[in-house]
This record gives structure tokens, C-alpha cells and sequence, in this order.
């Protein structure tokens, strides 16, 4: 049997996931691709500072079931409604941020979103860009990872070179 009431969980989880929600949404605009181990801690350091504000100290397995069914029925709601309306979709899901445009790093939108050059240059690398130039745009997608377009002359020049045209 629960030992808090049922709306009192409900309510609980509901406050706490949407409040957190928003707080990372503002302070972490963007996810990263792969998670640093400083987001790890405080994802984990998260999760026991708000234990009590969620659960109540309770002790009953179901309080714990309805208190996960909360927080994952937010996480899908969310998810669901910003699939159908747009205007949400566009604050809980960032727009892909242009980082580099005609073989130029736009800094102002590195500063924005805290990405260095060593940061730029490892998705750069990943995709098998060799120097800036080639890049004609190059994207960071709300999910962290990078998207890059080529420079069409250059690409086409670096292709017949290497196949030996």
C-alpha cells in the first residue's frame, strides 16, 4: 500500500520534473553528443538533492512506481506535444546553431553554446575535414553533434586528387 497519497506523489514528481526541466533547458540549451563527466556528476549529485523533495521519505515500492511513472509520463507528454505543436517544439528542442559559415568560425555563437576550437576542430576531424576552408557550413545539432557541409569546388578538388583523376 502507498504510504503518501497518490496525488501527493503525482504532484510532487510533477513539480520537480518540470522544474528541472526548465532549469536545464535555460542553463544546458544543448545536449552533448557524449556526456562530460562533469554533467555525470551533476546529474547524480541532482538526483540525490531532489530525492526528498519528490518522494516524502516514502518507503512502499508502489510509492516509488507511481513517483517513476510520473517522471516518464512528463518525459513522453512533452515530448508528444512538442511533436504537434510547433511553437513548443522550438523551446524544448533548439534549433541546429551555425558555428561556421564560408570557412570562418562565427566565435559569437561558439561563446553562446561554449564550444571551444578544440571542441569544433574534434567534430571537424570526425567528419574528415582537414582545414577550415572546405567547410562551407558547418551546424551543431540540438543532440551536440556536428553538421557539415562542404564546400562544393573544394570537395570535388580533394576528391579527383585522391583518386588519382
Amino acid at each position: 500500500m502507498p504510504g503518501t497519497p497518490l496525488l501527493e506523489t503525482f504532484l510532487r514528481g510533477s513539480c520537480v520534473y518540470l522544474g528541472l526541466f526548465v532549469l536545464m533547458r535555460v542553463v544546458f540549451r544543448r545536449e552533448s553528443g557524449a556526456p562530460r563527466i562533469s554533467m555525470l556528476l551533476l546529474i547524480v549529485l541532482l538526483a540525490d538533492a531532489i530525492q526528498n523533495a519528490m518522494a516524502d521519505d516514502y518507503t512502499s515500492v508502489t510509492d516509488g512506481l507511481i513517483l517513476v511513472a510520473t517522471l516518464m509520463a512528463w518525459d513522453y507528454a512533452l515530448d508528444w506535444t512538442a511533436s504537434r505543436v510547433p511553437a513548443l517544439a522550438a523551446l524544448l528542442h533548439p534549433r541546429p546553431l551555425l558555428l561556421v559559415r564560408g570557412g570562418r568560425m562565427l566565435q559569437g555563437n561558439m561563446r553562446r553554446e561554449l564550444v571551444s576550437e578544440q571542441e569544433l576542430w574534434t567534430g571537424l576531424r570526425q567528419q574528415g575535414v582537414r582545414e577550415l576552408d572546405e567547410v562551407e557550413k558547418a551546424y551543431m545539432e540540438a543532440d551536440g553533434r556536428l553538421s557539415v557541409f562542404r564546400r562544393e569546388a573544394r570537395a570535388s578538388r580533394r576528391r579527383s586528387a585522391s583518386s588519382g583523376d
